[in-house]
């Protein structure tokens, strides 16, 4: 016989079983089925029950009394219904229905359960936040291993670093401690990036506030895994640019650079515990640290006065190399990158560090200027200079001197000597020479050893970005990622869609490796620049076999883009707008019968309407053409006016007397062809600056003005473009501003970005005569 107890004073403690179901097509039938009338809907489902000492009870029954057969008693449970209710009512303030009211078929099978109508969302907020208040009150929570939104606790956040065998790479592990299990993080972050893209680009991350905007993984087990912004920010900013997804997923190799911008997060800030890489966390803590570039006092064997500007380039290399970073020192033509090159070399002699030679790279007509530079202004540097044939016998005695210099040309016929040796800096003047990737001066320079690199330019970026991500991969392989990383993250959607926010992206990860100083910025040691656009206008004969030429090569233009497309076909454009552009300077360029017979060039007209009055004011005039054959055709007609010259041509053997000559004002005119006279020279006795035809790319004028245009000039200096009106000549020009938009979007902050050159611009300039 049972012995019956009633037990009236037991408190109960609630329980949350949480669950995801699989409800079959019956369900939701009025607001799913119809839409989707085969697939099943996952719901996730909370139920509620009351535990009295070890019974446990529904929390959607009805009874008042729990009976129970214990043993020999039959006990009577009387539930503590108001206190049940409380929990209730607190339970159903975080947002949840009940089944039977959310759906009557999901509440007959499941009486006691609890949905949320805000689903996904509304579970994680739950889960997250509420959960652990409910479980603070006394509440029991038990999951099933199919719940959806079960996250795991991490208890230890950890990088690993392993250095490779160079200096400039790491492997790089991320782990993390969740029940006393390591887990890699890699996979986790890597699946998060490649399932939301547009989510996690580089701008939703910048943008992405501390603490604000949690994201969330998944573990592999199925668990959720809390990722707090501000530890994961930096890491998948990093990640993202080098998302490829046939990367290896557990370990990452970094460059340098992108390896310190996780190594500069400070450890207190994101709960990452170091493992390794002691050199890589000291730099992190340098740039971490970072109070801005500090001024360093000139060498004292420096026999020359720094300017404020040149003294700020000085402190900026100082910077560079104390955190062992590279750059471009990118001031325009004539501000004296040279003598800032020298002051940093001869400090780093003065402050012993200096324990191998440093080697220069420039072009042979630099030369020269490197070598007597290097004697007026650093004397006690020891200086080599391996060029003709007498180099070989000093090759040996290559790490006796402190700095060397060699030319492009001979990097290819000295590579052996050279990725032998091993420099303390490597630096290359005209540094956008090496532009094209795949060129064996770009491959070659990469090969010679250095502890520090270097570049030299006035024009880093003349025609597209790939320009700029060559310099930086030779400086700082991994800052702007790989070619094809690059060409995704920047140069597609700044060059093609003319997006200015990666625009500035770009910008700002560049700024710090990049030093730039224009003219206007240093103006009070120049003098203005005045640039005048004199036009002309092609007629009668002239203008009839500009048609003629225009409609033929058009055409031709037109067929040769039909079988092959544009990019194929630039070898029949070239030729067709040379063609063009020939018969705008002169007819007599064009080897063809029916060009001889034309004696007209209303350009040549113009040009000698101008040297006479200009010759006759005083004026030193530098003529620039790219055509040497008009150069000549030019000579015939100063000789008929009887007006002294000077020329210097890519065939000029002996370049100084021409130079003397003019520089020491014994003649006042000199005319120069475009590329022998773009780098090398200093022209300051000229005030006028002539370019009797555009060229493509205005960085090539520019060079070419800048020979007059520099630090000493005490004249202002005028710039004259002739051109003729409604002719190709007048649509390079147009190009030419849009190039320029480019270069300066990038390199100086605050320019809209332009397009690159498109079929349309062809079309262009194949437009008839106006």
């Amino acid at each position: 016989i049972l012995q019956k107890r009633e037990i009236s004073d037991l408190l109960p403690v609630p329980c949350l079983h949480l669950s995801s179901i699989d409800l079959p097509v019956p369900f939701y039938y009025d607001r799913y089925v119809r839409s989707n009338p085969t697939s099943p809907e996952i719901i996730e489902l909370a139920q509620v029950e009351f535990d009295y000492d070890g019974i446990r009870i529904s929390g959607a029954s009805t009874d008042k009394i729990i009976t129970r057969c214990i043993g020999s008693e039959l006990l009577h449970i009387v539930r503590n219904t108001d206190v049940e209710q409380r929990f209730l009512d607190d339970f159903v303030d975080v947002g949840f229905v009940p089944s039977q009211l959310y759906d009557q078929h999901l509440g007959k099978k499941y009486p006691d359960g609890f949905v949320l109508d805000d689903e996904d969302e509304g579970w994680i907020d739950f889960c997250l936040y509420d959960l652990p208040e409910l479980r603070a009150t006394g509440w029991r929570v038990d999951m099933d291993a199919n719940f959806r939104f079960n996250f795991a606790k991490v208890e230890d956040w950890t990088v690993t670093v392993e250095e490779g065998g160079g200096n400039d790479w790491f492997g790089l592990e991320l782990g993390i401690q969740v029940d006393g299990h390591a887990v890699n993080l890699l996979p986790v972050l890597l699946n998060m990036i490649r399932q939301f893209p547009e989510q996690l680009t580089v701008e939703a991350l910048a943008k992405m506030a501390d603490g604000n905007q949690d994201i969330i993984g998944h573990l592999p087990d199925g668990r959720l895994l809390l990722l707090p912004s501000s530890r994961v920010r930096g890491i998948l900013s990093v990640l993202v640019e080098l998302y490829d997804k046939d990367a290896n997923p557990e370990r990452f190799e970094l460059s340098l650079v992108q390896a310190a911008r996780l190594a500069e997060l400070d450890d207190a800030a994101t709960g990452l515990r170091w493992m390794g890489g002691e050199r890589l966390r000291a730099l992190g803590k340098k740039l971490r640290e970072f109070e801005g570039i500090q001024p360093v006092a000139p060498p004292l064997g420096l026999k020359a006065e720094l300017r404020g500007y040149q003294q700020e380039g000085l402190n900026w290399l100082q910077f560079l190399r104390a955190y062992d970073l590279a750059g471009i020192l990118a001031d325009d033509m004539g501000l004296g990158k040279t003598v800032q090159a020298l002051a940093h070399i001869l400090l780093e002699k003065e402050s012993g560090r200096l324990n191998r030679p440093c080697l220069v790279v420039a072009p042979t007509s630099l030369m020269f200027n490197w070598q007597r530079e290097a004697e007026r202004f650093a004397p006690m540097l020891r200086v080599l200079v391996l060029q003709g044939l007498s180099r070989k016998q000093h090759f040996e005695s290559i790490g006796d001197y402190d700095l060397v210099l060699t030319t492009y040309p001979l990097l290819l016929r000295d590579k052996d000597v050279l990725t032998e040796q091993e420099f303390y800096y490597l630096i290359l003047d005209e540094a956008h020479i090496i532009k094209n990737p795949k060129s064996q001066a770009t491959r070659i320079v990469h090969q010679i050893k250095a502890r520090h690199r270097l570049a030299l330019t006035g024009t880093p970026l003349e025609n597209h970005l790939g320009e700029l991500w060559t310099l930086f991969h030779f400086l700082l392989p991994g800052l702007l990622g790989d070619d094809k990383s690059f060409r995704k993250l920047f140069r597609t959607p700044i060059e093609k869609q003319g997006n200015n926010e990666r625009r500035s992206l770009l910008v700002r990860r560049i700024a710090p490796f990049l030093l730039r100083r224009t003219k206007a910025q240093v103006v009070r040691e120049l003098p203005p620049k005045t640039e005048i656009v004199r036009y002309c206008q092609l007629d009668g004969t002239q203008r009839d076999l500009y048609e003629a030429i225009r409609i033929a090569m058009h055409e031709k233009v037109r067929q040769e883009i039909d079988k092959k497309g544009v990019n194929r076909s630039q070898i029949v454009i070239l030729d067709a707008l040379l063609k063009l552009r020939q018969v705008c300077c002169d007819p007599r360029l064009l080897k063809l019968p029916t060009a001889k017979r034309v004696d007209q060039s209303a350009k040549l007209e113009l040009l000698m309407s101008l040297l006479p009055d200009m010759l006759g004011e005083g004026r030193r005039i530098l003529l620039f053409s790219q055509f040497t054959s008009m150069l000549t055709l030019i000579e015939l007609e100063l000789a008929r006016h009887g007006l002294v010259y000077v020329k210097l041509t890519g065939d000029t053997i002996d370049r100084a007397t021409p130079v003397n000559r003019f520089q020491d004002g014994e003649v006042s005119l000199f005319l120069i062809s475009l590329k022998a006279g773009g780098v090398g020279l200093n022209l300051t006795a000229a005030d006028t600056v002539i370019h009797y035809d555009p060229w493509w790319n205005p960085a090539a004028e520019n060079q070419a003005t800048d020979r007059a245009h520099r630090i000493g000039q005490e004249n202002p200096v005028f710039v004259y473009k002739l051109i003729t009106e409604g002719t190709v000549e007048e649509k390079i020009i147009s190009m030419q501003g849009r190039k320029r938009d480019l270069a300066q979007g990038v390199l100086e902050d605050g320019g809209e970005v332009s397009a690159p050159m498109t079929a349309e611009d062809l079309t262009m300039l194949f437009e008839p005569l106006g």
